[in-house]
C-alpha cells in the first residue's frame, strides 16, 4: 500500500477515528447496510471494510465495547458540510444597534435620533438605547427614565420594548426589538 494511502486513511477529523487509527482491540460492528454484525476483533472488522472497499469509522467511542461502522468517510464528511452550509442559510443574523443620550437632551435632537431608531427597526435590527450620566447627573436618574419613555413614545409603532430600562454602572439602558418579529411569532 503506498505511503500517501496510509496517511490519509489514518485521518482523524471531528473525534472521528477511522481505519488504522482505531487502537481497540474489539468493537461493536455495523455494516453499510446498517446490519448488526456484533462484536468482532479490531482486524477482522478492519479486513471487513477493506473487502467492501470502504472505511471503518468508530462512531460511538464511549460505548462498552466502541461502536464502529463501515462506510464511505468522504461521502459522510461532505453531507455533514452539506447540512452545516444549509442550517447557516436558515439563520437570521440579528444585529443590535445603539442610541445615545444625555439626559437633558433637546425635544428635536430626540425627534432625530427617534427617527433613525425608527429606520434601525424597520430594517429588522434590534436597537439598544442608551442614557449616559456624567458628574451630578447621576442624583436625577429620573430626568433619564422620562427620556426614555418619551422615546418610546415616539418609536412606538415601529417597535416594543424587550427589556425595560434599567442601570448599568453609570447610563440606564433599554432594548428595543422590532415588532413585525413578535408579531410572526
Amino acid at each position: 500500500m503506498p505511503a500517501f494511502t496510509i496517511l490519509w486513511r489514518c485521518l482523524e477529523i471531528k473525534d472521528l477515528q477511522i481505519n488504522e487509527a482505531i487502537r481497540d482491540k474489539e468493537v461493536r460492528l455495523v455494516t453499510a447496510d446498517g446490519e448488526q454484525v456484533g462484536i468482532v476483533p479490531i482486524r477482522r472488522a478492519q479486513e471487513m471494510a477493506d473487502e467492501a472497499k470502504l472505511d471503518l469509522v468508530k462512531v460511538a467511542p464511549g460505548a462498552k465495547p466502541p461502536v464502529c461502522r463501515i462506510m464511505d468517510y468522504g461521502k459522510y464528511k461532505y453531507d455533514l458540510m452539506k447540512k452545516e452550509k444549509e442550517s447557516r442559510k436558515k439563520q437570521k443574523v440579528i444585529n443590535v444597534k445603539e442610541l445615545r443620550f444625555s439626559p437633558n437632551i433637546e425635544e428635536h435632537d430626540l425627534q432625530t435620533k427617534a427617527n433613525q431608531g425608527k429606520s434601525f427597526l424597520s430594517a429588522g435590527d434590534r436597537l439598544k438605547v442608551s442614557v449616559r450620566f456624567r458628574g451630578r447627573e447621576l442624583g436625577h436618574t429620573d430626568l433619564g427614565r422620562k427620556v426614555l419613555d418619551r422615546f418610546l413614545e415616539l418609536v412606538s409603532d415601529e417597535g416594543e420594548v424587550d427589556k425595560k430600562p434599567k442601570m448599568e454602572g453609570r447610563s440606564m439602558v433599554m432594548f428595543l426589538s422590532p415588532k413585525s418579529d413578535k408579531e410572526n411569532k
